[in-house]
């Protein structure tokens, strides 16, 4: 998270290599991960329902950044996709065998 101080603190005085730039996509994704959980956590901190609707739908929002950062993510580290993809596998396995059986 940047330090609202300091306007210059994200700014980057070179261009970033790929396993650079992805590194940033995880921090950024990070970044959206943690603005969805306090976005929830007012809204359950609140009885006003006009403010947990928005802040609600604030929160959806920042899970289509999410999904937005995810896919640059993979688009540069295509790597990182697959083991993704291997992670929903191997849980989708489990599902349907009731997760019975030890993880692999």
């Amino acid at each position: 998270m940047a330090i609202i101080g300091n306007p210059f603190v994200a700014n980057v005085p070179r261009q970033l290599s790929n396993e650079e730039l992805a590194q940033a996509h995880r921090l950024d994704i990070a970044g959206e991960l943690e603005a969805i959980i306090g976005y929830e956590a007012h809204a359950s901190a609140t009885n006003d329902e006009r403010v947990k609707k928005i802040l609600y739908h604030i929160a959806d929002e920042e899970r289509k950044h999410v999904g937005q950062l995810q896919q640059l993510l993979y688009m540069i580290c295509p790597k990182e996709a697959e083991f993704v993809e291997k992670g929903k596998q191997t849980v989708q396995e489990q599902q349907t065998q009731n997760f019975q059986q030890p993880l692999q």
